[in-house]
């Protein structure tokens, strides 16, 4: 989704004008600049990202009507509408592959963290069928 247009979903969401809104909106998707496909989400679309969000731009603003809007409400609502749920930072790192060429590890390093990923993705795979089974209005 463009930043525009997630702009213009939080000014119908929180008020205000679209404009109130493209900086922050801006901020997650300038990543695209480093590597234009989905990938780019890796670098802020999680809930750190949301937290480094609030960081660079306060706790909260004034919309054009006045009133105020949580940042972190913005970064959640982006990061929703991109990825259908806020996650971890952990969660995209651990979707990446290590390659050699990342760290020299030695053989015993190499199972224990090929032990550790496989644990990992059987919390994920839990937790995906647990999202599943929860309605659109648990979120409300």
């Amino acid at each position: 989704m463009h930043p525009m247009h997630h702009a213009k979903s939080s000014a119908k969401k929180f008020g205000g004008v679209w404009e109130d809104y493209i900086k922050i909106h801006n901020w997650f998707d300038e990543t695209k600049a480093n590597f234009a496909d989905v990938r780019h989400r890796a670098m802020r679309h999680h809930a750190e990202g949301i937290f480094w969000c609030e960081k660079e731009f306060g706790t909260a603003f004034k919309n054009s009507d006045g009133q105020d809007v949580p940042t972190r409400a913005i970064g959640e609502q982006h990061v929703k509408e991109d990825c259908g749920f806020i996650p971890s930072m952990q969660r995209w790192l651990l979707a990446m592959n290590v390659e050699e060429w990342m760290i020299r590890m030695s053989d015993k390093s190499k199972e224990t963290f090929d032990m550790v990923r496989e644990d990992v993705n059987m919390s994920v795979e839990a937790e995906e069928k647990s999202t599943k089974l929860r309605s659109p209005e648990d979120e409300k």
